[in-house]
């Protein structure tokens, strides 16, 4: 990943919608805000992160709305994938980019669905910090796909 693309990438997980504005996919750039301005605002998302981070992940459980948080997901990647594929422009880039930011939309999807019953080391994460742990497996398992799809199609 070249160094305009890392940075479009760094401003997408800061708000989604910030990568493509900067790209100049100045409508995608503007929808992909709205849309996350709307979900999070509708799912309660940054009182449950105030709350899980004073360590009342029974309070963010409670507070959260996860019908519309399970777009999060999907939102969040989308942007991250879409602003470093329009940042490499018609540079080569691998058709397979795509894997490590669908399977950490998929693992985090999964881990919100079971924040509310899953514990670690017999504590429960809840809603926002064992979707984030599930990140790190999502993108792992896309980079080994992407790795190995690569050799065997050379």
């Amino acid at each position: 990943m070249n160094k305009n693309a890392f940075e479009k990438l760094l401003w997408s997980i800061a708000l989604p919608g910030f990568g493509q504005i900067l790209n100049q996919k100045y409508i995608k750039g503007i929808l992909l805000i709205f849309l996350e301005f709307l979900v999070n605002i509708q799912s309660n998302f940054n009182e449950a992160i105030i709350s899980s981070f004073h360590g009342n992940i029974d309070t963010s459980i409670e507070e959260i709305n996860f019908k519309w948080l399970m777009f999060y997901p999907c939102l969040y990647f989308f942007s991250m994938w879409d602003a470093v594929k329009d940042a490499n422009g018609k540079e080569e880039i691998s058709p397979f980019l795509f894997l490590p930011f669908v399977f950490a939309a998929y693992f985090v999807t999964v881990g919100l669905i079971y924040s509310t019953k899953v514990k670690l080391f017999g504590l429960l994460f809840g809603p926002i910090f064992l979707p984030m742990l599930f990140v790190i497996p999502g993108v792992l398992i896309g980079l080994g796909l992407k790795k190995l799809i690569t050799m065997f199609i050379k």
